[in-house]
């Protein structure tokens, strides 16, 4: 890196010093849709309580900003690359900060849910952008390093958000885990204003696919609804059945469109790319296992280990400190040695993270049991994470890194979706059966047990017992709910190896090819 600085000094300081500020306004804008993800959770049962939500009303307030986020990412991306990235970035800013001041204002569930859904789209503008800004801004070994800082706080957002969203949930309002977007919306739209240049695709044959758009954009709507409802409705509901329906037809039409237009929204000769799609399916696969884990495991800190929002915070934030550390070094040697070994490397090693959590139980020592598990699960996450990001942005020309971006941060999505989704539903289901048997152990009838378990439904699942509850009751609804979340992680584990043995297969070395791509994307 030092060599690096060295030789760029005669083109002037300022120029170098320029684009890590660049970074930090990318930072800054990122950090809000991160942040988000989580932070809205710890304050659901207060807003249930002073606004009268029901249970679906509450899931909508969550999924509202999932389903817009994920399914406008791809079209996020295609026109920033068209019209101006910093353009569309700050446009997203924007559209987020005025989504956060609406929900603080919101008098109603309906209007929250209306304005999540506004956040969901400024977020789709924001994310693909930020990445393809620090693309377009750094080039070799400096812009794994910038890669590595955009992922590290990325995963810091993440983290804290359950933390900051307790204390001010506890000590504030529940308004004001939006309040305090606005000001941090305001400082990320000055800096954007100040330091960044406008980049573009520069090829003039590109031109707007609206076709493409639609049925894009339409596609992975039905996909990712079908996604969230599938698991509170059940799969073979016909409405779940009719979404996934629509959805492969709808993107079966995206796919035509796309393989016959000669200036496409997403180029499907990417996918020629082993490097390409091998990291996206990876980006797919690790999603799902990290999302889908962590979501019950924050239920096991505070439903079973009894843990505060706060306090179940502070212990996730170990989660996160790992990966501020690990992430930009990794992102560095990747940039030096290819992203492949640590594609391959990295969630073998998260996998065995999970493995230790195999070893939780009711009453288990956070120091001796939960935080190993933490630590060696972050460590492959971001041994994992940011050469993915690096090893997509590397395998394509810079003019289309918006495209890349959105493509690969789609595949992210829609994989943290459908690993809550199913993970749930497997959970859910794991869950109730152990439920049933430990009641039989205790005496009661099978009918009677049967008719505890259903009358428990989801809050049970969650391990949420009643305070006054009998404590065999309490009990066994915290047992069974430990051992459903091991069948969780084997199925999760399952989906990390597999992302390892994709990448061992197909992952190139991205190390100085970052502008070289051009001839393999388009089949030259």
């Amino acid at each position: 890196m030092a060599r690096t600085l060295t030789m760029e000094r005669p083109q002037g300081t300022g120029a170098d010093r320029r684009k890590w500020w660049v970074l930090v306004a990318m930072v800054f804008g990122l950090f809000m849709p991160m942040l988000d993800n989580l932070v809205v959770n710890v304050a659901l049962p207060t807003i249930q309580r002073q606004l009268g939500a029901g249970v679906s009303g509450l899931q909508w307030i969550i999924d509202a900003y999932t389903l817009t986020f994920a399914s406008f990412m791809l079209t996020g991306g295609a026109l920033g690359d068209l019209y101006g990235r910093k353009r569309f970035f700050m446009g997203g800013l924007v559209m987020f900060t005025a989504g956060s001041l609406l929900c603080a204002l919101s008098q109603s569930i309906g209007q929250l849910i209306a304005f999540r859904a506004v956040q969901g789209l400024g977020a789709a503008m924001l994310l693909p952008g930020s990445l393809s800004i620090i693309t377009a801004t750094f080039s070799g070994r400096e812009r794994g390093s910038a890669i590595g800082v955009w992922a590290a706080m990325s995963g810091l957002a993440i983290a804290i958000g359950p933390v900051i969203g307790g204390f001010l949930v506890e000590h504030v309002s529940w308004q004001s885990i939006f309040w305090v977007n606005v000001p941090i919306g305001v400082i990320g739209f000055v800096m954007t204003a100040l330091v960044v240049r406008e980049s573009r695709d520069p090829s003039r044959s590109r031109r707007l696919d609206p076709a493409g758009l639609v049925t894009g954009t339409a596609g992975l709507f039905f996909l990712v609804y079908a996604l969230i409802e599938g698991n509170a409705r059940g799969w073979t509901d016909g409405l779940i059945l009719g979404g996934f329906a629509l959805s492969a037809v709808l993107l079966a039409i995206f796919f035509y469109v796309e393989s016959h237009r000669e200036s496409p929204m997403l180029p499907l000769s990417f996918f020629r790319i082993p490097t390409f799609a091998a990291a996206n399916i990876e980006a797919a696969a690790v999603f799902f296992a990290m999302f889908g884990t962590v979501f019950f495991l924050t239920l096991y800190l505070q439903n079973v280990e009894g843990y505060s929002p706060v306090a179940a915070g502070i212990r996730l934030f170990a989660f996160s400190v790992v990966i501020l550390v690990v992430a930009p070094i990794a992102g560095r040697l990747s940039d030096r040695f290819g992203s492949r070994w640590f594609m391959t490397v990295g969630p073998l090693i998260a996998a065995a993270g999970m493995g230790l959590m195999l070893r939780t139980d009711v009453g288990s020592s956070y120091a001796t049991v939960i935080l190993p598990s933490f630590l060696v699960l972050a460590a492959g996450m971001a041994l994992t994470m940011t050469p993915m990001t690096a090893a997509v942005m590397g395998s394509v020309p810079t003019r289309n890194a918006g495209v890349a971006s959105a493509a690969t941060n789609t595949s992210r999505e829609i994989g943290g979706v459908f690993g809550i989704a199913l993970l749930g539903a497997i959970v859910t289901s794991a869950f109730k059966r152990g439920f049933a048997a430990r009641l039989v152990e205790t005496g009661l009838s099978k009918a009677q047990a049967t008719s505890i378990v259903a009358k428990a439904g989801a809050s049970a699942a969650a391990g949420n017992a009643q305070s006054g509850a009998d404590a065999t009751l309490t009990h066994a609804v915290q047992t069974s709910f430990v051992h459903a979340i091991h069948v969780g992680l084997f199925i999760a584990i399952g989906f990390l190896i597999l992302a390892s043995i994709v990448s061992l297969l197909f992952v190139r070395s991205h190390v100085g090819n970052h502008d070289a791509e051009e001839a393999a994307a388009y089949g030259h």
